[in-house]
């Protein structure tokens, strides 16, 4: 009988992994699509926010911050997959409590994501690394544009909230010729001394700033044409996919191209 095998996650938390994997519970969106094109029938359970891919027929287990412990236990997964962002921390530590491997993934950048998707799905999932990993990987080999056009990304509003610079979509908008406003982001009231990663600004403030683009993202606030733009008279503005945009898994093959053709569809309100 295979013994089982122990691996270090993300968050450099100990993991141990059952032998003969084979029941997964995914509580990020995007690790769901990538688990479920990877390796179909090994994922058993996922959140309600989980659209992808399409027809997906799991056990839905409530949402990304607000899963059924009991619901997961009862499924008996080998392993819950989660994201130290996405899912909140009192969650994680009761499905532990409970007995369930939590292996948590930690990503601020593409090559951080390309690293951990290879990691969960090949070292801990060992799967054969997927295609789609491969052309993302390629997809995504270009230098960055030597110049940057300066915008602002809300990803809210009433707050008004924008992507900051230390976060996986700021990175990829950076490889795209886009450099996100402010420069300087305030510290995060959760971390002392740490920048805020999706800061709160007033709307005037970010007029102030003098960006030259408005990106508006369809997720996690559904921006439109007629949702957004009237807040920044003038301003050129890009709808972007929300899920190219944020997802790590099977789009970033595909994100490069989506999110070229829409950042250079610019309007005007």
């Amino acid at each position: 009988m295979d013994a089982a095998r122990r691996l270090t996650d993300d968050e450099g938390d100990d993991v141990r992994l059952p032998p003969g994997l084979r029941r997964v519970v995914s509580l990020v969106p995007s690790l769901t699509e990538a688990v479920a094109v990877s390796a179909p029938g090994l994922l058993v359970g996922a959140t309600d926010w989980c659209t992808h891919p399409a027809g997906l027929d799991v056990a839905r287990i409530g949402g990304t911050k607000n899963p059924s412990v009991e619901a997961i236990c009862a499924l008996r997964p080998d392993l819950v997959i989660a994201n130290e962002e996405e899912n909140r921390a009192p969650d994680l530590a009761a499905l532990r409590a409970a007995g369930l491997p939590v292996w948590t993934t930690r990503v601020r950048d593409l090559d951080q994501a390309l690293a951990s998707l290879h990691r969960l799905l090949v070292d801990v999932l060992q799967l054969p690394c997927p295609d789609w990993l491969v052309a993302a990987r390629q997809a995504w080999s270009f230098q960055p544009p030597a110049c940057a056009v300066r915008a602002v990304a809300p990803i809210w509003r009433r707050p008004w909230m924008v992507l900051g610079r230390d976060t996986f979509a700021a990175d990829l908008l950076r490889r795209l010729g886009v450099d996100l406003l402010p420069a300087d982001a305030p510290d995060d009231p959760d971390r002392p001394g740490a920048p805020d990663r999706y800061p709160r600004l007033p709307l005037a403030e970010l007029h102030s700033l003098g960006p030259e683009l408005l990106l508006l993202p369809d997720e996690p606030y559904r921006f439109t044409a007629t949702d957004g733009p009237d807040a920044f008279p003038g301003l050129p503005y890009a709808l972007l996919d929300g899920r190219h945009l944020t997802w790590y898994g099977p789009s970033l093959a595909q994100a490069p191209a989506v999110l070229a053709a829409q950042l250079a569809d610019r309007r005007r309100p």
